[in-house]
């Protein structure tokens, strides 16, 4: 079943046309990859889907809806979540309240607006909401073999540790779909393994997963399907094994041999 899909999605900004009339398809349960190489358009492709960006044109199905143009904030409640490629922590903040912040974004629609008559009902409302909110970020964190960790700062986690809170934290919005934006960037070889095993769990949970990512290896290993971008065109799709030994592909990463 396709979860999420574009139509012909352009960005241009001026002259410069970042994405050319993509159409990328997500099919529900899958993990699937986008790949290309710098400049290739990936993360403005993210950003369009994601509600962070507008398209020029084009348009952008989610569960058959239209959502092209809506607010981020908007998509997340519908089911979408992302990373960055840049680490985006409060990293001011401790661990459990990072995530805690995911949960909150989730359950943010306030059904407590009550005025004096209900101030008392809101008050226990509230704080039995904070409270679930407690449990099911710390449920998270011990998905992630965290949960001895949540009362230290963020700024304080390992490399590794800091990208799996970030995650961690998209995941408490409760998502149908999550985008990961080069999730192993900057990760040591062990770091990338472990992401690869977590990123399998995700998806066991029925979650669809779709990410962008230079390593290689961690793109055909865990990777159902893969897209490949190129000058912002979409230049090749199909499974690992077939985008591998794709000529286009080949071509447009490492160069094609003068005669």
């Amino acid at each position: 079943m396709i979860l999420l899909e574009t139509e012909a999605l352009t960005r241009a900004y001026g002259g410069v046309v970042a994405v050319n009339k993509v159409d990328f398809v997500v099919e529900s349960g899958l993990i699937t990859g986008l790949i290309g190489p710098n400049g290739a358009g990936k993360t403005t492709l993210f950003n369009n889907m994601t509600g962070l960006d507008v398209p020029s044109s084009g348009k952008v199905f989610f569960n058959k809806k239209n959502i092209t143009g809506l607010p981020a904030h908007t998509i997340c409640r519908m089911g979408i979540a992302r990373t960055f490629q840049n680490i985006r922590l409060f990293k001011e903040l401790t661990v459990v309240e990072n995530v805690m912040i995911g949960r909150h974004f989730k359950t943010g629609k306030s059904e407590t607006k009550g005025r004096f008559l209900n101030a008392i009902n809101s008050y226990v409302h509230m704080k039995q909401e904070e409270e679930q909110i407690y449990e099911k970020a710390c449920d998270w964190l011990d998905f992630f073999g965290m949960a001895s960790m949540k009362n230290e700062l963020a700024k304080n986690l390992p490399y590794g540790r800091q990208r799996e809170l970030e995650i961690a934290r998209a995941l408490a919005t409760d998502p149908k779909l999550l985008f990961l934006d080069e999730p192993a960037a900057g990760m040591n070889p062990q770091e990338t393994d472990h992401l690869m095993a977590t990123i399998r769990k995700i998806r066991d949970l029925d979650i669809t997963v779709v990410l962008i990512e230079h390593d290689m290896k961690l793109v055909m290993n865990i990777c159902d399907t893969i897209t490949v971008l190129n000058y912002g065109q979409k230049l090749a799709q199909g499974t690992p094994r077939e985008i591998k030994h794709n000529p286009s592909v080949i071509e447009a990463y490492l160069g094609k041999e003068e005669e």
